[in-house]
């Protein structure tokens, strides 16, 4: 398993990282920028890279430190039985690669930003060194999200796992990930039941019902025999587009059902399969 994790200025993702390491049995990897990293609000003494080592040209430990995303994935691949936590992402690119591999978890940390000032401030403080002012952290932070070539607000998008860091201490962090189970084998790959429903809402948003989406996957076996999802019948106009009176009519919950024209999600699968593929232990799915 391979957890990458980005974030926010003091969102907290190397405490996040420090706590698999410690309470999971995680090792960190780090992946060595092929250019100059972008510092937001940081010293240069404040850098998350281990000092480098000039004669085995290597920074650190010699298995844990990597100068392409290639050479880190497969290593990884190779020791895919054992946990590893790297908080080096950078940019879309990178996450690509990565996110090609069945045991990447990609986990955004970001924090309310009076908390995140405070957190900063405090660094600086610890240091003896004055902090920037607010509206500097600010621009800098800004510019890190949004305008910077890494655009970190769009790996945040791209994350499977979000966590909101608002802990005031370590231990209602700790508290907050136990919870979260950052862990589960099932965030890598879904159980049958799970991916079924998941195929389920997908199919939801065929729905053209005006009332609610409802997506269904008639199962047996695990396999696929049908889908359906909610809506006016073939030949109609869709319900979205006038086809239903009583959808588009505004009428409340329960009112009129004996005038509505819309076909539900499973009757509609049930009718896509078919009698002679509906067998015993065939299984519906059903997101309503």
């Amino acid at each position: 398993m391979l957890i990458g994790i980005c974030g926010g200025v003091c969102a907290g993702k190397h405490t996040v990282a420090n706590y698999l390491v410690e309470h999971h049995a995680f090792s960190q990897l780090h992946l060595v920028p092929t250019t100059a990293p972008l510092l937001v609000g940081k010293p240069a003494l404040e850098l998350h890279i281990p000092d480098y080592d000039h004669q085995s040209g290597r920074s650190g430990r010699s298995d844990s430190i990597f100068h392409t995303v290639e050479a880190l994935t497969e290593f990884v691949t190779q020791e895919w039985h054992r946990r590893w936590v790297i908080t080096d992402i950078w940019d879309e690119k990178l996450l690509e690669t990565l996110s090609r591999r069945p045991f990447f978890l990609l986990v955004s940390v970001d924090s309310p930003m009076s908390l995140r000032w405070r957190r900063f401030k405090a660094r600086y403080e610890l240091r003896r060194q004055a902090p920037p002012s607010l509206e500097e952290f600010i621009a800098r932070d800004d510019y890190h999200r949004y305008d910077s070539a890494s655009a970190l607000v769009k790996l945040m998008e791209l994350a499977q796992v979000h966590l909101i860091n608002a802990a005031l201490s370590l231990s209602e962090l700790h508290d907050a990930l136990s919870k979260l189970d950052l862990t589960d084998e099932q965030r890598l790959r879904p159980s049958w039941d799970l991916y079924f429903m998941q195929l389920a809402s997908l199919a939801a948003q065929r729905s053209n019902c005006m009332k609610r989406r409802v997506g269904c996957v008639l199962v047996r076996e695990k396999r696929v025999i049908s889908t359906g999802y909610n809506g006016t019948p073939r030949n109609l106009r869709n319900c979205n587009e006038g086809g239903c009176p009583r959808c588009n009519n505004g009428q409340g919950v329960g009112v009129g059902l004996s005038t509505c024209l819309c076909i539900h999600a499973e009757e509609n699968a049930l009718l896509e399969a078919g009698r002679e593929r509906i067998r015993e232990g065939s299984i519906l799915y059903c997101d309503t």
